[in-house]
């Protein structure tokens, strides 16, 4: 497994090292033989600038998931090499944290997360598949809360004697 975090954000210190353990463990327990997964950790004006050029939607968003494996969505088995990108929005997850009386840590591991499940074949634009998706991803972020401590993934301040 190939993961690689990005921090392109400045809101929010960001203890790569752990999210990359989340990262891996997320893989390991999915049907996938490889990974290389790139996560890029970005800002509200990046987001919107990504959203705009590659989707055509206006303002920033959640998450983006760009698929480069090659083989039809659904045709997943045990040989399965995942490779994709995403990119996660800092301010996003600020703000749905807030909304939703969550930490900005967990709503950044639940993007990663919806990320994953897309780059597996999820879909999300009709409310059935969407309501597999979301119990999916649901049942992952509980598994993944039980492992680590989420908030682990801000970083420590380091303080000196």
């Amino acid at each position: 497994m190939n993961i690689v975090i990005a921090n392109r954000q400045r809101r929010k210190k960001i203890n790569s090292r752990r999210l990359k353990e989340i990262a891996e463990a997320l893989l390991a327990g999915l049907p996938v033989a490889e990974a290389e997964l790139g996560v890029n950790l970005v800002g509200a004006r990046e987001m919107a600038l990504v959203n705009e050029t590659f989707l055509q939607h206006e303002g920033p968003t959640d998450v983006i998931t760009f698929n480069y494996s090659s083989g039809e969505p659904g045709t997943r088995n045990s040989d399965f090499k995942l490779h994709g990108e995403l990119f996660i929005c800092m301010d996003v997850a600020l703000a749905q944290a807030r909304e939703f009386k969550s930490t900005w840590q967990s709503e950044v591991v639940r993007y990663l997360i919806h990320g994953v499940l897309h780059l597996l074949g999820h879909d999300d634009l009709s409310p059935g598949p969407r309501r597999k998706m979301k119990r999916a991803e649901n049942r992952l972020v509980r598994q993944l809360a039980r492992k680590f401590t989420l908030a682990q993934i801000g970083a420590r301040s380091k303080i000196s004697a």
